[in-house]
């Protein structure tokens, strides 16, 4: 039988009360070491969320520092090549409710900023952010709301940066997952081709 949690009470009394530091970490302005982590980190992740409700998850990497700091209390993060899909993007202009999560490789704790965004197209500081020549079309101008570190426990779970519980081969080729569940126009031999070495020629293109 399925038991399903349908209230704040009822789910408090499951998991019982947090910690008093758990429920005082969070801050509404950048530290010194929050920006001493987003220079060193090379990649985050994006929530967001449509008028609808509807979720998006978007992975956004880069050299370390990517995301730039724009004062204490802003941030931006810039915009690269990708499939133009822009389901985030889209949820932005709906909801500027974001949520993110900044990982350096190797640490199991991580950086976690929550506030509100707005997509800007253009703006002084948008030549510090080129890369490879790449000048970003938009950046994402978060307003920070919520500030903390979360804890390691996840990552140490899932032994996620630890070489020896990799398994990538447990699943086919990007290629072959394409052709097998997306069933494209393109033969598995031209897309072998365009995700085959000269892929990384194309990340900033």
């Amino acid at each position: 039988m399925t038991v399903e949690i349908t209230s704040h009470e009822e789910l408090r009394e499951l998991l019982g009360a947090p910690v008093p530091r758990a429920l005082t970490k969070d801050r509404p302005v950048l530290h010194a070491r929050d920006r001493d982590w987003l220079a060193a980190s090379p990649f985050c992740l994006v929530a967001t969320a449509g008028a609808d409700g509807s979720c998006d998850v978007s992975p956004k990497g880069d050299p370390p520092g990517f995301a730039m700091v724009l004062d204490d209390r802003t941030i931006a993060i810039p915009e690269r090549p990708g499939n133009k899909r822009a389901d985030g993007y889209r949820n932005i202009l709906d909801n500027p409710h974001v949520g993110l999560i900044f990982l350096i490789p190797g640490r199991t704790d991580t950086l976690r900023i929550n506030g509100r965004a707005r997509l800007v197209r253009d703006a002084p500081w948008f030549d510090d952010m080129m890369v490879k020549g790449h000048r970003p079309v938009l950046a994402v101008v978060v307003e920070i709301e919520q500030i903390f570190y979360h804890c390691a426990k996840a990552f140490l779970r899932s032994q996620l940066w630890q070489p020896e519980s990799w398994q990538p081969d447990a699943l086919p080729s990007r290629a072959r997952l394409i052709k097998e569940v997306e069933n494209p126009a393109e033969s598995l031999a031209d897309l072998e081709r365009h995700y085959g070495p000269a892929y990384l020629s194309t990340i900033y293109r």
